[in-house]
């Protein structure tokens, strides 16, 4: 097994590419150990000594580590732990997919954040899945857009710039009705 490593925007973060299929649908990420028990390979990533966070694709594993923790330590021990739970044959979530989508929503402004979740599948997800993260949306409130950042994008330093610059833009020259875009902790 061969499995490819690539490095994101936040220094703190690598995306490691196993080259098969690491969940078939949404994505799943664990900011913690804490919640970790769904998963077998998150928890066996938990157990690398310096891993703070780990997220899953369709395709990629995103881990996320300490700031006293040095790559050159970290990441033999993540590609080990990787390798092995994909040679025992373990699934990758026990049970049920965490699908971490967009969170429902209805209202009055139900036609504009249709129109929202539609801009970031088609425009926004994609780009921020090459970098091993994602972003999904989490409320709309007088023009307000909430997005919640996962995986390489939360605590990314480049992830303010991507949301006023690239993100806000982007639904700001689409849809009138937004007027700002800001960041939630979930």
């Amino acid at each position: 097994m061969f499995i490819q490593t690539e490095s994101t925007p936040n220094p703190a973060t690598l995306k490691f590419l196993p080259g098969q299929t690491v969940l078939d649908a949404g994505t799943a990420d664990f900011p913690s150990p804490e919640g970790a028990e769904t998963s077998p390979l998150a928890k066996r990533l938990f157990g690398v000594s310096g891993v703070t966070g780990v997220f899953f694709g369709n395709d990629f594993v995103t881990v996320t580590k300490d700031e006293a923790a040095d790559w050159d330590h970290v990441k033999p021990a993540v590609l080990g732990a990787i390798m092995e739970h994909f040679q025992s044959g373990e699934p990758v979530m026990a049970g049920e997919a965490q699908s971490s989508g967009h969170k429902e929503f209805t209202g009055e402004d139900a036609e504009i954040v249709g129109q929202i979740k539609e801009l970031l599948d088609s425009r926004v997800r994609p780009a921020v899945a090459q970098d091993g993260g994602d972003i999904t949306f989490h409320g709309f409130d007088r023009g307000v857009v909430y997005l919640h950042m996962q995986g390489a994008c939360a605590g990314c330093p480049s992830s303010t710039l991507t949301l006023k610059m690239g993100i806000e833009n982007l639904l700001r020259h689409y849809i009138p009705e937004v007027t700002e875009v800001r960041p939630v902790a979930v």
